[in-house]
């Protein structure tokens, strides 16, 4: 399918691993590594998303030699984070991404958490569309 003629919700991908903001930041690492993943959002109670966590957040509080098992997640989140509906255009979706320089941007449904979108997916989507040359 053409990149033109997609959603957001074509692309997402579900169920989304996510975290809340009283974790550990040493609990998220360890979901990051073992997820093959480099970031995660951050909701509340009512799944909302309120912050992003990544690597780089993770390897600044590493940097200036905090125990990552006493950092709280919602005192390294980058709070307010970018986010767009299920409903947006994906070419809407990687323009935000790419003026933002975003590796992966969370899709909510009236506020609520219900899918991710990263580079990568996007990537395979355009690679789908064209067998590949031998030439």
């Amino acid at each position: 399918m053409e990149i033109a003629k997609l959603k957001a919700r074509d692309v997402m991908k579900t169920p989304v691993i996510s975290t809340r903001k009283t974790a550990s930041a040493r609990d998220i690492a360890l979901q990051l590594v073992s997820g093959r993943f480099s970031g995660m959002p951050v909701t509340d109670e009512e799944e909302r998303v309120i912050g992003i966590i990544t690597e780089h957040d993770l390897l600044k509080q590493v940097r200036e030699g905090k125990d990552l098992g006493k950092v709280v997640t919602e005192n390294v989140m980058q709070k307010n984070p970018i986010t767009v509906d299920a409903n947006t255009p994906l070419s809407d979706v990687l323009d935000i991404m790419l003026e933002n320089e975003i590796l992966r941007i969370p899709v909510t449904e009236g506020l609520r958490l219900v899918g991710i979108i990263s580079r990568s997916a996007v990537l395979r989507i355009e690679l789908s569309q064209y067998p590949s040359s031998s030439d």
